[in-house]
């Protein structure tokens, strides 16, 4: 991580489709200032699409190079994926480094990364990224690192051999697989415990780790940057009525989010797919709301996430007056900050997780013994007997597991 004293200068760039002007860049300032760069200058360029060769056009990117001479700026940002050729481009006419939006955001995932999986997942990204972008000899592929800083899991000279990080890709996809088996391992020990699990998901920075803390009692850290936390936490809870469930924090999502994270992530965000209920937090303080809704319901849908979620409009100690909302139901207004509404979300978690059991007995044939096997490791087996006929279980399962079982109930 860089010294807060040396801070790179920074000029953002994007392509405005919609008019919104330097609207556009809010979020990309806030993931440059996250990063660590000091952003001293913002230039939009209205097109229908980016340039195939210096993404804003030539006469812009001219424009550009006298923009960085004038604010003396070290680094330029573009808020799309850019290609080796446009950033080679670029960097011809303008005499600095050029990066796109996600290299930032894998920059910042860098130095997030805690645990060694979040680290395996990051350098994953990382290489991934960079696979298609060796024939690029630019500025930007000087240098150890791909982003802001030269940090992070990933940052270790690479050589610029194909074969080298295909190897090193196949080696985490390997180690992450099994991590994917231990995550699966344990959902089935909790579903087979009866466990519920309700998972918290939304846009980066929209409260979710400060929820986490005031419904755990727990310190999960709390910052006011965006993806404060990659690593997802477990916490088990009690609800009021005395039921165990088991919460789940993920990482934010974020507009225009790079294909490489979710491929690398893909274990994490299976505590997603298969929670029980998911609390959607929002931040209902944010101008940008309606859209952050929006972007986290795609996100969901791409993972196929289909539970029921609970919408958790989050910091009204933050709104001045009452704004309407959408008519999502069930939805609760809170103050993960203050606690105010807590009581109401954790009575909504209990109407929403009555997830039916059914105690049941059956009898597998013994030229089917596969299922008894699921049965262990998905459902409660109160008893079992080995008689003529087949082996008798007495078992509770969900509605899932019954479904796909109820034929052999006796």
């Amino acid at each position: 991580m860089q010294s807060d004293l040396i801070k790179e200068r920074a000029i953002l760039v994007g392509i405005d489709v919609q008019g919104m002007g330097e609207a556009l860049l809010e979020e990309l300032d806030q993931l440059a200032d996250t990063a660590g760069a000091e952003v001293v200058f913002k230039m939009v360029q209205n097109r229908n699409k980016p340039d195939v060769a210096t993404y804003i056009g030539k006469g812009k990117a001219e424009e550009l190079s006298q923009a960085v001479k004038s604010f003396d700026a070290h680094l330029i940002i573009c808020d799309d994926e850019l290609s080796p050729t446009q950033i080679r481009n670029l960097e011809h006419i303008t005499g600095i480094r050029v990066i796109d939006r996600t290299s930032v955001i894998l920059d910042i995932f860098a130095q997030r990364a805690i645990s060694r999986e979040g680290k395996l997942q990051v350098e994953l990204a990382q290489l991934k990224y960079r696979l298609p972008r060796l024939t690029g000899k630019g500025i930007e592929l000087s240098r150890l690192g791909g982003g802001i800083g030269t940090r992070g899991p990933g940052e270790k000279k690479l050589e610029t051999d194909r074969r080298y990080i295909r190897q090193r890709i196949y080696e985490i996809e390997k180690e992450l697989k099994k991590v994917q088996k231990r995550r699966e391992l344990a959902r089935n020990k909790r579903k087979k415990n009866m466990i519920p699990v309700i998972a918290l998901v939304g846009y980066t920075n929209a409260g979710k780790s400060t929820l986490m803390n005031i419904l755990t009692n727990s310190e999960v850290l709390v910052e006011d940057k965006l993806f404060a936390t990659l690593d997802p936490t477990a916490r088990k809870i009690v609800l009021p009525n005395n039921q165990n469930v088991v919460l789940v924090d993920t990482v934010g999502f974020i507009n225009k989010l790079p294909h490489q994270l979710v491929d690398a992530f893909k274990a994490t965000l299976e505590e997603v797919i298969f929670a029980d209920v998911l609390l959607h937090i929002v931040d209902m303080s944010s101008p940008h709301m309606l859209e952050q809704i929006e972007l986290v319901n795609n996100v969901l849908n791409s993972l196929g996430a289909h539970q029921p979620i609970i919408m958790v409009y989050n910091k009204i100690d933050k709104v001045n007056s009452l704004i309407p909302l959408p008519a999502i139901k069930p939805q609760v207004s809170i103050s993960a900050k203050t606690g105010a509404g807590i009581d109401l979300l954790l009575k909504e978690i209990e109407n929403n997780i009555s997830i039916d059991y059914h105690h049941i007995c059956l009898c597998i044939p013994y030229d089917e013994a596969n299922v008894l096997s699921k049965l262990h490791d998905e459902a409660k087996v109160i008893n079992q007997e080995y008689r003529a006929s087949g082996i008798y279980l007495e078992v509770y399962v969900d509605d899932i597991t019954y479904n796909q079982l109820k034929g052999f109930e006796v």
